[in-house]
């Protein structure tokens, strides 16, 4: 994040480099293809692609954000596989047990929130974790910007969790209960009539934009946090590009991780509001939600 290109919005130079070799034909498949149909798109409110998107040139084929993700989602592989290693119960490797931990660390967070059933979404759930860490992450290093410090990439997140969370819900519980949790509780029929439309609306809407919330909340504090070390950097180089960066270099990578538990930690919310726990595996829970019931009921008598 330290190195980059010359011009008004900093683009690392690794960007250049494969635009540089790939721009051009990506560059003439948009023109032919891609570029018409946003135009016709476009033309029904009275602009055009450019006009949207920003001139289509070389240079800029290939977003430096599409760029940086792909890279971090191959250093996610990368990483996770030199952490691994060879596997040992008798001797584990440091990398074994950084993994182990993190493990460790997602399980519990899923089941506290989810409950016992929800480690079948870990998968999931653990990649969304991982690939905003490193994206992240990845603005911490020289030449490289963080993905998540663009819209598109937040957003795209953000979609990616609402359709997960939307279709456990369908293939849990159908379609129709599915939209109907949306409604609330329910109400004597005369309350029914005025209050659960209400209801329904405000829930219906509260979900709609969760894609445009959690990929609003973490680009605002990626991008913030690129800006910040951008700005800081240039007050006087080059004295100022190594030193003050390198300094709140620990501030950085504490806002990395807390994004990154902020996003999955609400992943894991909207999956444990459209999920239950089955009789048969979780009954133990259920008991104990049970008797916090049965006690609460207690004390507001």
């Amino acid at each position: 994040m330290f190195l980059f290109a010359e011009g008004g919005h900093p683009t690392p130079l690794i960007v250049d480099f494969v635009n540089y070799y790939l721009g051009e034909p990506v560059h003439r498949f948009q023109m032919n293809y891609t570029k018409p149909i946003w135009d016709k798109f476009f033309s029904n409110f009275g602009t055009d692609a450019e006009a949207v998107f920003g001139i289509y040139t070389t240079e800029n084929a290939i977003p430096w954000y599409t760029i940086m993700f792909f890279i971090a989602c191959v250093l996610a592989v990368i990483v996770i596989g030199i952490f691994k290693g060879k596997l040992s119960e008798d001797d584990p490797k440091p990398g074994q047990l950084t993994l182990e931990a993190g493990f460790l660390a997602v399980k519990d967070l899923i089941i506290s929130v989810v409950g016992l059933h929800g480690y079948r979404y870990f998968p999931v759930v653990a990649t969304f974790a991982v690939l905003v860490l490193i994206s992240n992450l990845l603005g911490t290093f020289p030449l490289f910007m963080a993905p998540t410090a663009s819209v598109n990439v937040t957003f795209a997140l953000g979609l990616s969790s609402f359709i997960y969370y939307n279709y456990v819900g369908i293939s849990e519980n159908g379609f129709l209960k599915h939209i109907g949790h949306l409604s609330g509780p329910k109400l004597p029929l005369l309350m029914a009539i005025f209050i659960t439309p209400l209801i329904f609306s405000i829930e219906l809407i509260s979900n709609m934009i969760r894609p445009l919330t959690l990929g609003i909340r973490l680009f605002a504090n990626m991008y913030a946090d690129e800006q910040i070390y951008y700005q800081i950097s240039n007050l006087y180089p080059p004295y100022t590009q190594i030193l003050l960066p390198a300094a709140i270099l620990i501030l950085a990578v504490f806002v990395a991780f807390v994004q990154t538990l902020v996003f999955t930690l609400l992943s894991m919310i909207y999956v444990s509001e459209v999920t239950h726990a089955p009789h048969d595996d979780d009954h133990d829970q259920l008991h104990d939600d049970a008797a916090k019931h049965a006690i609460a009921t207690q004390a507001t008598a």
